[in-house]
């Protein structure tokens, strides 16, 4: 199960059922994927994402912060 916590133009943000208990977001685009940690925001992986997009992305989680963090714990609890 991956639920969709927030999307963004092209971006979907979401969380994987069964992964690691730090908090982190997944980010799609088509075939375009990045993870970021959450406490502090800080890219963990990347497949496809051109470097300029990955800053745009991160922005969107600096941005969504509390959002994805709420969300995050609420999935997770």
């Amino acid at each position: 199960m991956s639920p969709t916590v927030l999307r963004l133009g092209a971006y979907r943000f979401f969380f994987y059922s069964r992964e690691e208990s730090k908090p982190h977001v997944h980010v799609e685009e088509g075939n375009n994927t990045a993870k970021f940690w959450i406490e502090p925001v800080e890219l963990a992986e990347s497949h496809g994402f051109t470097t300029r997009k990955l800053h745009k992305i991160e922005q969107l989680v600096e941005d969504n912060v509390d959002l994805i963090l709420k969300e995050w714990r609420g999935f997770h609890a």
